[in-house]
């Protein structure tokens, strides 16, 4: 690992601190008829280009965690092989899984949670809150070994205004949110299948009744006194639905359509429609930064992992030809620790349809 430099704390920040308008990550989650388990997101930063990768961690890998002061946390040896997208450097995966099929993904959390303060003088369990997903995916083989490394560990910010939380799923189907507040664990099920940023988990879940008139199809024509009252268009029964990119609307929006989503019949056709469904939280770039000339969307790059199959599917703001590692493929106990830009070439792969 390189040395700790300032470079990397302001890295961090522009990875999860930022302006808060900056970070608007939304995860879904689907079922296939055969039993496939797919968990999807977005992630975007508005202004500059993320540098992601994809990284390959073998088993036996020795890693460190970093704390505020240097390259000096917690040191741990890989038990299981994982592939991870991350985003500044090669540890801060921000989702990925691993060779057991346990998933794991941090989303923006600002206000909200809040870790302990960071000691110095525990450095030996400090896990910087960029690298838990690093940290779990390595370590744990379910959701029940997440809860137990958890409570092993001190989490903590290595920059003041970073505070995330995480979904973490396995290839059964059963999904948890986990959120630090107050430097307490808490681990919510998520049987609605979605996430976004703050608030609260559970404040999400009460929002939801804000919208109980909504459902799938048409409304009903109705007579309002004397006027009779006509739908306009078609999905009428979807008016009200909240359209703008704050994380409470995100994550409606979410609700409504992962749960409103026709069920694919395999893992790959289940991947294909969480990529459609994840379209429409796609961020324009000139909503969050109308300087920004360069980037093509606020939203950098989209991911879908089958946890049961265990292949990572991406796509990219300059590439949105759906890319795939196949764990299956990988020897974690020969292959070496390496990352890759998401891109080779930032560049739409656009196919030119000949005619004869």
């Amino acid at each position: 690992m390189r040395e700790f430099t300032k470079g990397l704390l302001l890295g961090a920040a522009a990875v999860v601190g930022g302006t808060y308008h900056s970070v608007a990550c939304t995860g879904i989650s689907l079922t296939a008829a055969d039993g496939s388990y797919v968990q999807a997101r977005t992630i975007e930063w508005s202004h500059s280009t993320l540098s992601s990768e994809y990284v390959i961690i073998p088993r036996g890998e020795a890693l460190k965690s970093y704390t505020p002061t240097g390259l000096n946390g917690i040191t741990w040896v890989t038990k299981y092989g994982a592939v991870g997208m991350a985003v500044v450097e090669k540890e801060f995966i921000a989702e990925g899984i691993n060779e057991k099929g346990l998933s794991a993904g941090l989303f923006f959390f600002p206000d909200y949670g809040g870790y302990v303060a960071y000691d110095s003088a525990y450095n030996s369990r400090t896990l910087a809150d960029l690298q838990v997903v690093q940290w779990l995916l390595t370590t744990c083989a379910t959701i029940e070994d997440v809860k137990q490394a958890m409570s092993e560990v001190s989490v903590v910010g290595i920059e003041k205004s970073s505070v995330v939380h995480w979904r973490i799923g396995e290839p059964s189907g059963r999904q948890v949110v986990m959120e630090i507040v107050g430097g307490a664990v808490h681990f919510y099920d998520n049987h609605i299948g979605v996430i976004t940023n703050a608030p609260g988990f559970e404040w999400h879940l009460t929002n939801l009744n804000n919208y109980v008139n909504l459902h799938a199809g048409n409304a009903a024509a109705h007579k309002l006194g004397d006027v009779q009252l006509t739908p306009i268009g078609g999905s009428s029964a979807m008016l009200g639905l909240p359209g703008d990119f704050t994380p409470p609307s995100r994550f409606v929006r979410a609700a409504f359509f992962r749960n409103t989503a026709p069920q694919r019949a395999t893992g790959v056709e289940t991947v294909l429609e969480c990529f459609h469904l994840l379209n429409n939280f796609d961020v324009p770039i000139a909503i969050e930064n109308p300087d920004n000339k360069t980037l093509p969307s606020a939203t950098q790059w989209t991911s879908a992992i089958d946890l049961t199959n265990r292949k990572v599917y991406y796509k990219t703001a300059y590439n949105s030809a759906i890319r795939c590692i196949d764990l299956q493929t990988i020897d974690f106990a020969k292959v070496t620790y390496q990352s890759h830009p998401l891109d080779i070439v930032q560049q739409e792969s656009i196919e030119d349809v000949r005619i004869h």
